[in-house]
C-alpha cells in the first residue's frame, strides 16, 4: 500500500512546516519571514570569477522538446525564454539543454547549437535579455549561460519513440531496460570517438561566445553522457578505470573550450550522487532494482558501493577540489537522473507517465539536496554552489531558499519546474509581495509525462498557453490509456 504524505499547501504556516520537520527529522532551514530586497540575503549581489550577478536566484536549463527540427529555438522557445527574463533571477543557467551535435539530441526537438544555428540562439539570448530590460530594467548584471551536452544513452535524434544510444559502458541494469545487448559493443564510443565529441564541446564554446553568452555548462548530471563516464568504473582505457580516468574527459573538455573560447566562464552542472536505479513495484511504488549481485556496486558516481541505495559524496568532493583547481567558475549540485530514479532527482507527490509512486517522503529528497550541498560547501568555501530540488517545498520556497543563503549552506538558489508554472516567483519575492498561491507548481509531473509521450514540455496545470493547447488533450488521453491500461 502506498503511504499517504501530507500535501505541502496544508501547513498553515513555518512553524507547522518545520515542526513536520522536526517529526520527520529532516534538517530543512524555514525561514519564518521573507524579507523584500534590499534586505533580503536572495537580493545580495553575487561574484562570479569576476563578473557579478544581481542576486541569487537561478533559472535551471530544462528541455521544452519544443525546437525545429534542425535545432533552432520556435515560438514556444521564445516564449519561455521571454518568461525566464521576466523572473527577476539574475542567473539563468543554461536555460536549455542545448546538443553540440545532432546525434546527441535527447529528442528530436532538443535545440543544437552548430554554425546554421547560432544566429537564432543569438536571438533566443535577447530575447530574455530584452524581456528582462522592460521588467526590471537593468541588465548589466545579469549572467546568461548554454548547457552543452551530448545526451548519451538517452539519444533521440531523430524519433520520440526511437532510441539510438551511444554509452561510456555497458550498464547491466540499464541495458536491460532499454534493449542494449551486453555483448554489443557498437553503442560504447571508442576513446577516438571521445576525441572527436571534445572537438564538438570546443567547437560548440565558440558558437556560444558568437551568440552572446556569458558562460557554458559542460553538464555532467542526470546519467547523460558526461555523467555517465564518471561513473565508467569498469571501462578499459583512456577515460574510464580509476578516478584519473573517469575524469580525464572532463578535463579534455575545460581545456579545449579555454584554448577556443578563453573569454568565456566554464561552469558544471554535476550530479553529485546517485543511487542503484529504481523501479515500479507491484503497489507502485518505487523500489530498487536487485542488485545483491552486482556489489560491490561499480557502475556510478556519487552511490556507496557497499549498498547502492545509499549515496556517497566522496568522489563528489575529490571532483569540486578537481574542478576548482581547472578554473570552473560555478558548480551547479543536482543529483539522480529523471529516467531510472527520479525521486532523488526531482522530489515530487505525483509520477511521471514512466515513474513511479515516491518510496520516501519527497521532503527526504529536498533534505538530500540541500544537505548534500551544504556539505560540499562546507568542504570548498572558494567554490560557487547553486542548489537544486527546491520545487516540491512550493509555499515554503522563499523561506528555505533565503535561509540557506543566509546561513552559507548554498551561494544561490536554482528552479526549475517551478518556473515554468510561476516565472514571477522570484520577482515577486524581491518585490515583497505575497507568492501566488494558484501559480505555484505542485509536481503534478505534466511537464516530464508530455515529453515521455512525445509531447513539448510545459506546465498544462497551470499555463493557459498549455492549458488551452491542442496538446492538452493528447496528454490527457495519453494518461488515460496509461491508467487503463489500453
Amino acid at each position: 500500500m502506498a503511504e499517504r504524505y501530507p500535501r505541502i499547501a496544508s501547513f498553515r504556516d513555518a512553524e507547522t512546516f518545520r515542526a513536520y520537520l522536526s517529526r520527520l527529522q529532516l534538517e530543512i532551514p524555514v525561514d519564518d519571514r521573507v524579507l523584500p530586497a534590499p534586505d533580503s540575503p536572495l537580493a545580495r549581489p553575487l561574484s562570479i570569477a569576476g563578473r557579478v550577478a544581481g542576486n541569487r536566484w537561478c533559472v535551471q536549463p530544462m528541455e521544452g522538446w519544443d525546437g525545429t527540427p534542425d535545432g533552432r529555438p520556435s515560438e514556444r522557445t521564445l516564449r519561455r525564454w521571454q518568461r525566464f527574463g521576466e523572473s527577476g533571477a539574475k542567473i539563468v543557467w543554461g536555460g536549455e539543454a542545448t546538443a553540440v551535435r545532432h546525434d546527441g539530441r535527447a529528442n528530436p526537438n532538443q535545440l543544437v547549437i552548430a554554425p546554421q544555428t547560432v544566429g537564432a540562439l543569438a536571438r533566443l539570448r535577447e530575447t530574455l535579455v530584452e524581456a528582462h530590460r522592460r521588467r526590471h530594467g537593468r541588465t548589466d548584471d545579469l549572467l546568461i549561460g548554454l548547457q552543452l551536452t551530448h545526451s548519451g544513452r538517452f539519444c533521440r535524434p531523430n524519433a520520440h519513440d526511437r532510441l539510438e544510444p551511444r554509452i561510456a559502458y555497458h550498464h547491466p541494469i540499464l541495458d536491460r531496460r532499454v534493449g542494449i545487448d551486453p555483448d554489443d559493443h557498437r553503442p560504447v564510443m571508442t576513446d577516438a570517438e571521445v576525441d572527436d565529441l571534445i572537438g564538438d564541446f570546443a567547437r560548440a564554446a565558440r558558437l556560444a561566445v558568437e551568440a552572446g553568452f556569458d558562460f557554458v555548462d559542460i553538464k555532467h548530471c542526470h546519467g547523460y553522457l558526461l555523467h555517465e563516464f564518471l561513473g565508467a568504473c569498469n571501462r578499459p582505457g583512456r577515460y574510464g578505470g580509476d578516478f584519473e580516468g573517469r575524469t580525464r574527459l572532463l578535463r579534455e573538455v575545460i581545456g579545449a573550450v579555454r584554448r577556443e573560447a578563453p573569454e568565456l566562464l566554464i561552469a558544471v552542472r554535476l550530479s553529485a550522487f546517485d543511487m542503484v536505479p529504481f523501479r515500479k513495484g507491484p503497489d507502485g511504488v518505487g523500489e530498487p532494482e536487485p542488485h545483491r549481485h552486482l556489489l560491490p556496486y561499480r557502475y556510478g558516481f556519487g552511490v556507496d558501493p557497499d549498498d547502492p541505495t545509499r549515496i556517497s559524496l566522496e568522489e563528489a568532493d575529490a571532483l569540486l577540489g578537481l574542478m576548482a583547481r581547472l578554473g570552473v567558475a560555478a558548480v551547479n549540485v543536482t543529483g539522480g537522473s529523471p529516467y531510472y530514479t527520479p525521486h532523488i532527482q526531482r522530489p515530487a507527490l505525483f509520477p511521471p507517465s514512466d515513474g513511479y509512486l515516491p518510496p520516501e517522503e519527497p521532503l527526504a529528497g529536498v533534505a538530500r539536496h540541500v544537505q548534500a550541498v551544504r556539505a560540499l560547501k562546507a568542504a570548498h568555501p572558494e567554490m560557487v554552489l547553486v542548489g537544486s530540488g527546491y520545487t516540491y517545498l512550493q509555499e515554503f520556497l522563499p523561506n528555505v531558499a533565503q535561509a540557506v543563503v543566509r546561513q552559507g549552506w548554498a551561494d544561490a538558489v536554482g528552479i526549475g519546474r517551478m518556473v515554468l508554472a510561476y516565472p514571477w516567483l522570484p520577482s515577486d519575492v524581491l518585490e515583497g509581495r505575497q507568492p501566488d498561491r494558484r501559480r505555484i507548481c505542485r509536481t503534478f509531473s505534466d511537464c516530464t509525462t508530455a515529453p515521455r509521450n512525445g509531447l513539448p514540455s510545459g506546465c498544462y496545470p497551470l499555463d493557459g498557453h498549455y492549458r488551452e493547447s491542442p496538446e492538452r488533450a493528447r496528454l490527457e488521453e495519453a494518461k488515460r490509456a496509461l491508467r487503463t491500461g489500453s
